[in-house]
């Protein structure tokens, strides 16, 4: 548990989701680096870009997602959580973080046709066996027996953050991976119980949820990064999200974290509001858990707002904090400061993800 620091200001209030108490409203975004071993390990290099992070006062840091099964890698050199093995490391890890007074939690995935690995894991699973538009890869049509390996594969990766110590997991169901693929139409052409209607689209999900509440208990943390639409003609729609995120809250879930299409996130599309504000809002009037609202967190008057008047509860920042690891303690010092960050995509194609602004 990490608890905030009394500090003035909506923003500065600490942030609660179930049992996590972080010292302000300040989430560190979920991020792949590409800093991890082949196999998935935890290095130097990441350890040190997440204690800058904590050091810079961030409330609570989302690990960079995890893949939960050995022979599924969405992305080369990612975190892994695929074995017991990994318990030791991610221990010590957050540990380290906790010292600094961050709060931190384990995202966890599998990739399905969205994988970015060349060449692919050898099979990739999928809800229907459709090209992915971004990847052209082929998934195959998991059967009942293969969605429920899948679910004890996310269980056992969440009961496994839980030993290490993280304070809390996220299930990550946006940016095209097989959990939001199951929600989109254009992804999922099954006919039997897990396509068609939303509530069929969203089984596959909600059966997830169920078997990591199985394993970790009711208190343990669990957050869904969920889009706030799948932004294509067809794709999941703003009010079918809405729809999905009360079934998740119905089965147990601790807090939303809204996303969407991030690779269209670029300045010339920022108007100084968060991009996914008006829907993070409409969330957080029609459910009785925690938002966390991401993309596009540059104005710290716009957040205090939000916070303050728009019922957000959190705040996840990532661009920024890749430019600038320690901005939240700037803002501490001065709330008009402005970040360096100008959105410009560039770190996502830097090696290790690095800022490129000079």
């Amino acid at each position: 548990m990490c608890e905030g620091d009394g500090l003035m200001g909506a923003l500065f209030e600490s942030l609660e989701i179930g049992t996590l108490r972080a010292r302000n409203r300040f989430v560190r975004a979920a991020t792949y680096e590409g800093l991890a071993t082949d196999d998935g390990r935890m290095t130097p290099e990441l350890q040190a870009v997440y204690k800058e992070l904590a050091c810079g006062e961030v409330g609570t840091i989302i690990v960079g997602y995890a893949y939960v099964t050995r022979d599924e890698q969405p992305n080369p050199r990612m975190l892994g959580i695929y074995d017991d093995s990994f318990v030791p490391a991610y221990r010590a890890f957050v540990d380290d973080l906790h010292a600094q007074g961050a709060c931190v939690v384990s995202q966890i995935v599998y990739g399905g046709s969205a994988t970015r690995l060349d060449p692919p894991s050898a099979r990739i699973l999928g809800p229907s066996s459709v090209a992915n538009p971004k990847t052209g890869v082929v998934p195959v049509e998991a059967t009942a027996a293969d969605l429920q390996t899948l679910a004890h594969a996310f269980a056992d990766a969440a009961a496994r953050a839980q030993v290490a110590g993280f304070d809390g997991v996220e299930l990550h169901a946006a940016h095209g991976y097989l959990l939001s693929q199951f929600l989109n139409p254009l992804l999922n052409r099954r006919t039997d119980a897990y396509g068609g209607s939303l509530e069929h689209r969203a089984r596959f999900l909600t059966e997830v949820v169920d078997a990591v509440r199985d394993r970790v208990g009711k208190a343990f943390p669990l957050i869904v990064k969920l889009n706030s639409s799948d932004g294509v003609e067809g794709g999941l729609t703003e009010s079918e999200s809405v729809e999905v995120a009360k079934l998740l809250e119905a089965h147990g879930v601790s807090a939303i974290d809204v996303s969407g299409n991030w690779r269209s996130c670029r300045t010339k599309d920022y108007a100084g509001e968060p991009f996914f504000a008006p829907y993070a809002q409409r969330l957080a009037r029609e459910l009785g858990i925690p938002v966390i609202l991401t993309g596009g967190n540059r104005s710290f008057a716009a957040m205090e707002r939000l916070a303050a008047e728009g019922g957000i509860a959190g705040f996840g920042l990532c661009r920024s904090l890749i430019c600038e690891p320690r901005l939240v303690r700037r803002w501490r010092a001065d709330s008009n400061a402005v970040p360096r960050c100008v959105s410009c995509n560039g770190c996502s194609s830097s090696p290790g993800h690095r800022c490129i602004v000079p």
